[in-house]
């Protein structure tokens, strides 16, 4: 094993740039993140040597295989591993597109490969495969896949549970009516989700604002009014003192005539 060769010849595998590279990674990190939640054994890769019994070593953009430990390897020796690969994706943006939509076709089904997808970025395609359960899993001659009829804009793949769609011109991958976001999504919708609370907080703390200010108002107003109110209580007790003390002096002074008298 560690005399395979680790890397691939240029010819074999023009770079094809950005485009390629980010549907690439995003079909890893969705998937990843499926898989991860979902709790099963998958091993799922990108651009590693594979290396097959008397086969040219290749590397496909996507891949994964089931029933597999998922901890870190340099590469996929069959011999060594015990299993071939289940699913493979390959993302096509520039170069020869009949080695991945011939050559692949009746390579990967000639090695076992139970399920084979091609996102044709160019020209906003899918090509979906897949072979019947008693040919996967080991190579040999006189295998032919079936090629898939999507549903309702769908490829279905029963190796991972998922369907495959496009979406503005990109690939995305489906579990039910629900889309398998990328983490940079996850990341803009978490974002949104605390924007939104901060706001909410900052609303919600205007809104304590400004209930105390308005409960301070009344407070004050109520004071005044508690103010005027004793002001009032007592500008009507001198008023009766003020008449008590005159009617004194008139009921004094009418005592004084009628004793002149």
């Amino acid at each position: 094993m560690a005399s395979l060769p680790a890397e691939v010849p240029w010819e074999l595998s023009p770079p094809e740039g950005d485009e390629h590279r980010l549907a690439r990674e995003q079909a890893i990190d969705a998937l990843g993140r499926f898989l991860r939640t979902t709790g099963r054994k998958v091993y799922l890769s990108s651009e590693m040597g594979i290396f097959y019994p008397g086969e040219p070593r290749f590397s496909p953009d996507v891949f994964a295989v089931l029933d597999a430990e998922p901890h870190p390897r340099r590469s996929w020796v069959v011999q060594a591993e015990g299993r071939g690969l289940d699913f493979v994706l390959e993302v096509h943006v520039a170069g020869d597109l009949a080695k991945d939509l011939t050559g692949n076709v009746e390579k990967y089904a000639r090695l076992g490969i139970g399920e084979y997808f091609v996102f044709d970025k160019t020209h906003t395609r899918i090509h979906g495969y897949r072979l019947p359960p008693a040919e996967r899993g080991t190579a040999g001659t006189g295998r032919t896949y079936e090629r898939l009829v999507p549903q309702m804009g769908r490829w279905s793949s029963s190796v991972l549970g998922i369907d495959l769609t496009l979406e503005r011109g990109q690939l995305r991958f489906m579990v039910g009516n629900g889309a398998l976001e990328w983490s940079e999504e996850v990341i803009q919708r978490l974002g949104g989700m605390l924007d939104s609370v901060l706001a909410s907080k900052e609303s919600a703390d205007r809104e304590r604002q400004e209930m105390a200010a308005r409960a301070e108002e009344l407070e004050s107003a109520l004071e005044e009014e508690k103010r005027a109110r004793e002001e009032e209580k007592h500008a009507r007790e001198e008023e009766k003192r003020a008449r008590e003390e005159a009617e004194a002096r008139v009921a004094a002074l009418e005592a004084e005539l009628a004793r002149r008298k």
